[in-house]
């Protein structure tokens, strides 16, 4: 799709070797304002920390600024959750939702599927419901049933990503929630990769592609409705993938798009304004496509 990328490989290049002297430290985000415009290549205009788009189709990295950098995702951590479910778990299987599961994200500040403690949903549902309204208590639920328990699930995450040769990433909850003594990191490089393995399952795919989700009363459980926070999906194509954002994050994005045979898959870390990652992706998309 693009060619002479001599700058950016460049670039790329030297992040790649300054990542070896990365202090494993969550780093605090400070979002920056000001626009870094890849002129060499009349690329969009990229905000944030860390910005990284590759071809998955040629395993072309398309552009790349700070991707190598190590930085807390906030709940693009939910992508890494379901990956090791879909590994772990059947689709039919059923969880029982806790009180404690509840309390997790109310207590924690966190986004939530409004599940109510003694229903039995099913993992397919709860994947919906983890990854849609990023709901906090699905990944609790989730991480504690297939751990099992937290500490056993967390572990999962990290073999998981080491296997996937995610070298800069260190997870230490199933949600991306602040946490005492460290809220883990990871690389929009590493999450580039992560969603990659991820989109190569149909049910992800499913999933993270879809608007809204209704989950019909049954005797087991209540009736749910859960909406797509990624406003990606109005984008052809679009695969959707992963919202996320806390104070030290910023506002974080993982998204994708099949056009023209191939599959783009991006990520935003660090932004200071919402609805511009959106905006962002997609003149990534467009430009990449088109150039």
């Amino acid at each position: 799709m693009h060619n002479g990328k001599a700058r950016l490989t460049v670039c790329a290049a030297l992040l790649t070797f300054a990542a070896g002297f990365a202090t494993p430290a969550v780093a605090q985000a400070t979002p920056t304002q000001t626009p870094v415009i890849q002129t060499a290549q009349n690329a969009p205009a990229v905000y944030g920390r860390a910005t990284y788009l590759i071809d998955a189709t040629t395993g072309k990295v398309e552009l790349s600024k700070q991707a190598a950098e190590r930085m807390p995702v906030a709940s693009l951590t939910k992508t890494m959750t379901a990956y090791v479910v879909l590994k772990e778990a059947k689709l039919t299987d059923k969880v029982t939702i806790t009180s404690a599961d509840v309390s997790h994200a109310d207590d924690n500040g966190g986004t939530s599927a409004d599940l109510r403690a003694g229903d039995r949903v099913t993992v397919k549902d709860l994947l919906y419901g983890l990854m849609l309204p990023s709901g906090a208590d699905a990944a609790h639920a989730l991480a504690r049933t297939y751990g099992p328990g937290m500490d056993g699930f967390i572990a999962k995450m990290n073999t998981t990503a080491k296997q996937l040769g995610m070298k800069d990433s260190l997870y230490t909850t199933p949600d991306g929630l602040p946490k005492a003594g460290g809220d883990g990191y990871s690389t929009a490089r590493d999450q580039a990769r992560l969603a990659e393995m991820a989109l190569r399952n149909k049910t992800f795919t499913a999933v993270t592609s879809t608007r809204t989700h209704y989950v019909p009363r049954a005797s087991d459980h209540k009736s749910y409705t859960w909406t797509n926070t990624n406003k990606m999906l109005d984008t052809p194509g679009a695969l959707g993938v992963k919202t996320g954002f806390t104070r030290a994050a910023g506002f974080c994005l993982t998204f994708a798009a099949d056009r023209d045979g191939h599959r783009l898959i991006g990520v935003i870390l660090g932004e200071s304004a919402s609805n511009r990652r959106f905006d962002t992706a997609q003149n990534l998309i467009d430009w990449a496509v088109k150039a």
